[in-house]
C-alpha cells in the first residue's frame, strides 16, 4: 500500500491535522484555566501552533495539488488555498493587528476552510471512484 501518494490519505491527514488546529486554538485557553495556570508556565501556545502549522500546511498542499491533478475541480483547491492563507496570516499577523481573539476567528476560519475543502476532496474521490486516488 502507497502511503503518502494517495488522495484520500493526504486528504484525511491533511483535514485532520487542520482539526486539530482549531482545536488547540479553542481548547488551550480552557486547559490553562483548568490546570489554574500550573502547567501553562511550561507549554508555550504559540510554540505548539506553529509545530501544527508547519505540519498542516505542507501535507494539505499536497493533498490539494493531488486533488486537483486528479479530479480538476478548481473552486475545491482554491477554497483550501484560501484557508491556507487564512490560517498562515493568522498565526503571523492576526494578533499584531487585531487581538487575541481574532486571531482565534481566524484560524478557526481558515482551519474550516481547509477541513472543508480536504472533504469535498474525499466525497469527490469516492463518488467518481477516480482509480487514481486509489491504491
Amino acid at each position: 500500500m502507497k502511503f503518502f501518494n494517495t488522495q484520500l490519505t493526504t486528504d484525511k491527514f491533511a483535514g485532520t491535522v487542520s482539526l486539530v488546529c482549531a482545536l488547540q486554538c479553542l481548547l488551550m485557553p480552557s486547559f490553562f484555566i483548568a490546570t489554574s495556570g500550573l502547567v501553562s508556565l511550561s507549554i508555550d501556545n504559540e510554540f505548539v501552533h506553529s509545530i501544527i502549522l508547519l505540519i498542516a500546511a505542507p501535507v494539505s498542499l499536497f493533498a490539494l495539488f493531488l486533488g486537483l491533478k486528479n479530479h480538476k475541480n478548481k473552486l475545491i483547491f482554491l477554497i483550501g488555498i484560501l484557508g491556507l492563507i487564512v490560517l498562515i496570516a493568522a498565526f503571523f499577523f492576526a494578533k499584531t493587528f487585531f487581538g487575541e481573539n481574532e486571531e482565534i476567528l481566524f484560524t478557526v476560519l481558515g482551519s474550516m476552510m481547509v477541513i472543508y475543502a480536504h472533504y469535498q476532496n474525499h466525497e469527490t474521490c469516492k463518488e467518481i471512484q477516480c482509480k487514481s486516488c486509489h491504491d
